[in-house]
């Protein structure tokens, strides 16, 4: 299993100094069965008068981050170490898989719709069915559909027939834009998928995290590395939630760091806050991610 080191940082520059209000950080990874965290510093200059971390509606982990003074420069810098070890998704032995709850037609038991709903819900209108028309081209006419199958035919599609752009600024794009254009970046394929995957009577979420190569380079080469990185995760009854990765074609959690899960992308912001100055003041923003896998005891950085 992977030890993953992951340094974040993010950099406002402004004109002159201005003062700063409250910012919220969205950095630290989610710990679970298959990444712990095993060592993580965050580094705020000019530093905070005042630091507290809570917990969202969804569990994630947001730092709070309280200002005085002025600056025309501020930073925020993430080191996390961690052990990564993403589970097979599927076992070999096929009959501990409830084939009833894997294929469509699809319902959720009673017991979790409730808890379900607002993730089946669907964010973006589709007045001509065209979204829902697409989703379905995955589903067979000649009998029943596997879940899981259906999905992951849709991740490879998305991978195989999209053009991948870079966006790093700005929301994602509607689902019907990025099936208009046929390109997108990671949130907007991201996106795409999870309103298809509703479109379906799927829960789905949106994931933001970060993205690696445990081969090196030797290994696939993984769009969405040098900043943070957007897919999707869908409620499989027998299998629980499960990570699907468009950009890079990936089912399952492999290379894949999980950060923020949340219902839309706008819940899953990596850092906001706010300024007091002219609008003019602010210069840009630079963002850095380096992603390393110690081998035998020595860090080892791996091309995204």
């Amino acid at each position: 299993m992977p030890i993953v080191n992951i340094r974040h940082l993010t950099r406002y520059r402004y004109r002159r100094p201005v003062a700063f209000g409250d910012h919220r950080v969205m950095f630290r990874p989610l710990e679970s069965y298959d990444q712990r965290i095993l060592d993580t510093r965050l580094v705020i200059v000019p530093e905070p008068v005042e630091l507290r971390f809570v917990h969202d509606v969804f569990g994630n982990c947001v730092g709070v981050a309280r200002f005085a003074g002025k600056a025309d420069t501020i930073s925020f810098e993430s080191h996390v170490r961690l052990e990564h070890s993403p589970a097979p998704l599927v076992t070999e032995d096929e009959d501990l898989i409830d084939a009833s709850a894997q294929t469509f037609p699809f319902a959720y038991s009673a017991e979790d719709l409730p808890d379900l709903m607002r993730s089946i819900e669907r964010q973006h209108s589709d007045p001509e069915r065209r979204l829902e028309r697409w989703a379905q081209q995955f589903l067979r006419q000649d009998g029943p559909t596997g879940l899981l199958a259906a999905l992951s035919e849709m991740t490879h599609a998305i991978r195989r027939e999209f053009s991948y752009c870079q966006r790093l600024y700005g929301p994602a794009q509607a689902p019907l834009e990025t099936l208009r254009l046929g390109s997108g970046t990671c949130r907007d394929y991201a996106m795409l998928m999870m309103e298809a995957a509703r479109s379906l009577g799927l829960a789905a979420r949106f994931v933001s995290g970060y993205v690696y190569s445990r081969n090196g380079s030797g290994g696939p080469k993984r769009a969405g590395g040098g900043h943070t990185h957007a897919w999707v995760r869908v409620f499989l009854p027998s299998c629980g939630w499960v990570e699907f990765d468009p950009t890079n074609g990936i089912v399952g959690a492999t290379d894949l760091i999980r950060v923020a899960i949340t219902r839309d992308p706008s819940q899953a912001t990596p850092l906001c806050g706010s300024y007091d100055g002219a609008a003019d003041d602010f210069l840009g923003m630079d963002v850095e991610v380096d992603v390393e896998v110690e081998r035998q005891g020595a860090p080892v950085r791996l091309a995204a």
